[in-house]
């Protein structure tokens, strides 16, 4: 039986300074994170101990890589709700805390979207309004950079990685058709490029490799980085970095769910004998995406010729199956199973039959109906500026700016729920401890990641509790035992008894 999908996801944002061109992005992601933590109670730094970014899941390790390199000197905190904020190269970054079902992810995710708000807001208060510090949640700046919205599952140890990659690389390079953010125009600067007004995925055109380490040079389909954040012997983390960053809710809960379920698929046996692989994944993901009306036939290996679409309905298809045999626990709530199987087909019902009947519910649909709507009104060629200027607008974070925030799209979740998450851990995974403990005694934790946290008692040595079950931790487990305790050294000596 699969494992429980323990979800999570990754966002690098994009940020620029308003009338400085040429500001640091460094500089500004730092002032930006900076700006948030000093307006919030108590601070604990991020543990880079465990951190082991060179290990590759196919038998090696690559130190020296580019994917290795750990900017430690730069802002990086863990924060009440179990989620990481940092600076990560260029951008301020936020890594949501684990979660237990694809509508909680959304939530939790839609939570940075809010700290971003915030920090921007702080920002304003302590410096000159005129050069702003502005946030956008998309994957490109149009000068050939991309960053990524990067995607994480727990798996069973014990599937090979073989067997992933080949159940899941078809999926991956379709997916884009339902979780695509849409982009006006192309990057890609290869040999069979032409003109592309606007396609399906902002981070398609950055794609150059099958399978890989790395994750800012040739980026592959599927990222072999086997850093599991856990224990190692019993699971393992997909880190999944061919996504795109959505604003849609409806978006990101379909990436998550239909993708936690594939995943479980490969685990119980499930794909075999689906036989979609493809011929040139690479190529193909420019393919799909590179075509908004969904006509084109990508080849399959064995000489076939199907459309996204058709090969997304056969995941689909094999999935319901699925479902029907071992119920929806691998969603991780049992009720949340059929309502996103029900959007799921839902979506791909109104793809082959109209995609723009979707445009209050994936990202992409909307932004080029959007796009296509401002065109037709001014008489604009495609390759005008003014609609990347709205592509971009559509990503802004600010509700007073941004596009998306104007249009009539769907949600999940209310505000109320997404502002309660900005503090408040998810209680069915280990972060719940870990937000817990910053929450109740920040002043004792020296230093937390994902799966430990380090206490310091005021004496020596310091005392680290390791979280290696993702599982565990939860209110279920620890909520009582909060209760008990006033203290982090009570609650240091409760866990070791």
């Amino acid at each position: 039986m699969a494992v429980q999908k323990v979800l999570g996801i990754e966002t690098e944002y994009g940020v620029s300074v308003s009338q400085q061109p040429d500001a640091n992005p460094i500089t500004a992601s730092s002032v930006l994170i900076n700006a948030y933590l000093s307006a919030i109670a108590g601070r604990v730094d991020w543990d880079f101990v465990d951190e082991s970014p060179g290990n590759d899941a196919r038998g090696f390790s690559v130190d020296g890589s580019s994917s290795t390199e750990l900017e430690t000197h730069l802002v990086n905190a863990v924060l009440t709700n179990g989620a990481r904020l940092y600076v990560d190269h260029a951008h301020p970054e936020y890594s949501s805390p684990e979660c237990i079902s694809p509508l909680e992810a959304v939530r939790y995710d839609k939570a940075g979207e809010y700290i971003m708000r915030r920090a921007m807001s702080n920002v304003k208060r302590i410096s000159n309004p005129a050069q702003e510090i502005v946030v956008y949640k998309n994957n490109s700046d149009r000068k050939g950079n991309s960053y990524g919205c990067h995607e994480n599952y727990l798996m069973d140890r014990a599937v090979p990685f073989s067997k992933i990659v080949s159940g899941v690389i078809p999926f991956f390079v379709t997916r884009q058709v339902v979780v695509g953010a849409g982009k006006v125009g192309s990057e890609f600067t290869g040999r069979d490029v032409h003109p592309v007004p606007f396609q399906i995925s902002q981070r398609a055109d950055f794609f150059e490799e099958e399978v890989g380490l790395e994750t800012t040079l040739k980026r592959p389909i599927v990222n072999t980085r086997d850093e599991p954040h856990s224990d190692g012997h019993r699971y393992r983390r997909l880190h999944v970095i061919v996504g795109d960053a959505n604003l849609s809710e409806t978006s990101t809960w379909l990436k998550l769910g239909m993708t936690a379920t594939v995943l479980s698929m490969i685990e119980d046996g499930f794909v075999n004998g689906m036989n979609l692989t493809l011929a040139h994944p690479v190529h193909a993901l420019r393919d799909v995406s590179w075509d908004p009306t969904l006509k084109e036939r990508v080849m399959l290996s064995d000489g076939r010729k199907m459309r996204a679409i058709e090969i997304q309905i056969e995941y689909l298809e094999r999935a319901t199956k699925y479902a029907e045999a071992v119920g929806y626990g691998f969603l991780g709530r049992e009720e949340e199973g059929p309502k996103l199987f029900a959007e799921w087909e839902r979506v791909l019902d109104l793809l082959m039959d109209d995609p723009a009947k979707l445009s209050d519910t994936l990202d992409w649909v909307a932004k080029r109906e959007l796009v296509a709507g401002y065109a037709d009104r001014h008489g604009l060629a495609p390759d005008d500026a003014r609609l990347a200027a709205i592509d971009l607008q559509y990503h802004d974070v600010r509700p007073a700016k941004s596009l998306f925030s104007r249009l009539p799209m769907r949600t999940l979740l209310s505000e109320e729920e997404v502002i309660a998450a900005t503090t408040e851990p998810p209680t069915e995974t280990r972060a719940y401890f870990r937000g817990t403990c910053l929450s109740r005694f920040p002043e004792s934790v020296a230093a937390a990641n994902w799966d430990s946290l380090i206490f310091d008692l005021g004496q020596d040595p310091l005392r680290r509790v390791p979280m290696m079950d993702p599982l565990r931790g939860t209110k279920k487990h620890v909520g009582e035992l909060f209760e008990r305790v006033q203290s982090a050294a009570e609650l240091v000596e409760a866990l070791g008894s």
